[in-house]
């Protein structure tokens, strides 16, 4: 039974309830002094919060989809997958693995309800591997926009984070579809993943020296990938990317880094300056200007502003980055070119509940600043 089965986490109640009702039935047969007696109540007490612990992990993975199998929550999850791309002889970068519905009212057929593809990806010149979801609109299958092109999104999950919880818990795919049918943003495709494209580390979309070529493979082999399977924009203004947490600060970097791919990035919680912890590892190994570039206070003030569009999110009360997102609103606006927009919650923690809530706005601003070419 996998990680996230409803089966594992109602065996880790049972098991919880079972174990407290033993421990209050036996109890007093364990009153006694002797050691034998205290070795049984020690046991009883570590076994049942032992459960507790795991049932209320296994909901808080199921509600926020930090992992998404057991290897991913022991760090066993170390295999790259092989493309083979069938309709040229297996040299693509992408290859389209699965494909479901959107589960909306209005059936299940691509041409109403959008598509939902999953797909696997290898940088052509980073030769990164990862697995991502992209949702087609219900106009992409309609035979009158046969030859239309469209805005794309890449969407990017915190860490560690899941692929598959933009798509079930944070709800991009539906709430795109409903905010277009509703007229509030023209359809666009989605590309979702994780920015941990080597998981378990995580790489803040960093080029490391050495290591993983993250920020070239969002830069660069991601959107060549995507524009060789689907009719997404081509010209300048046609992409933009959205994520929260460590995606929401990735997605900042991005669109500063190269407004000439994204011309619009959405930062939902994010913080501004690359961390060094135990799940980073050395992102830098000693080069000073690598630092600098993943340091987006430094890049405002020493580096020209660029041509882009970016959208920062905070509450009052909850968040922990509101005084950053405050002063880093500031410092944007002082640039005189690169423009800064924000949503401001009066409460909201970091977590899904505060995302959904920021999401459909996000997708509107984000909409109004691409174009279809």
């Amino acid at each position: 039974m996998g990680l996230t089965s409803g089966k594992v986490l109602a065996l880790a109640v049972a098991a919880a309830v079972l174990l407290f009702a033993g421990t209050v039935w036996l109890w007093p047969r364990l009153a006694r002094r002797s050691a034998r007696a205290v070795a049984g109540r020690v046991g009883l007490l570590l076994a049942t919060q032992l459960a507790l612990f795991a049932a209320v992990g296994l909901a808080a993975n199921q509600a926020f989809g930090f992992y998404a199998g057991w290897a991913d929550l022991f760090g066993r999850e170390t295999g790259q997958g092989v493309v083979v791309d069938h309709a040229d002889g297996g040299r693509g970068p992408l290859r389209v693995v699965g494909t479901r519905p959107v589960k909306a009212p209005g059936g299940s057929r691509p041409e109403t309800v959008g598509q939902i593809q999953k797909v696997e990806i290898v940088g052509r010149t980073t030769r990164i591997a990862t697995p991502a979801y992209v949702y087609l609109p219900p106009e992409y299958f309609q035979p009158r926009h046969r030859t239309r092109t469209f805005p794309a999104a890449v969407v990017l999950t915190g860490y560690p984070g899941t692929a598959e919880a933009l798509v079930d818990k944070l709800e991009y795919p539906r709430t795109a579809l409903d905010l277009a049918g509703r007229g509030r943003i023209r359809p666009m495709i989605l590309v979702m993943l994780r920015p941990t494209v080597a998981p378990p580390r995580d790489t803040e979309c960093v080029d490391i020296p050495g290591g993983p070529r993250t920020e070239s493979f969002f830069a660069r082999d991601l959107p060549e990938a995507i524009l060789a399977q689907y009719r997404a924009g081509r010209k300048p203004g046609s992409w933009g990317v959205i994520g929260n947490s460590t995606g929401g600060y990735c997605a900042l970097k991005l669109a500063l880094h190269h407004p000439g791919v994204y011309a619009a990035g959405a930062g939902l919680s994010a913080y501004y300056e690359a961390p060094i912890d135990a799940t980073t590892g050395d992102l830098f190994h000693g080069d000073e200007e690598l630092e600098n570039r993943a340091d987006l206070w430094w890049y405002l003030e020493h580096k020209p502003a660029p041509d882009t569009s970016l959208l920062v999110t905070s509450s009052e009360s909850g968040e922990s980055n509101y005084e950053d997102t405050l002063e880093f609103i500031e410092r944007v606006k002082a640039t005189g070119r690169t423009r800064i927009s924000s949503i401001i919650l009066e409460s909201g923690g970091h977590n899904f509940n505060t995302w959904r809530r920021e999401i459909p706005a996000a997708l509107q601003w984000m909409s109004g600043r691409l174009n279809d070419h």
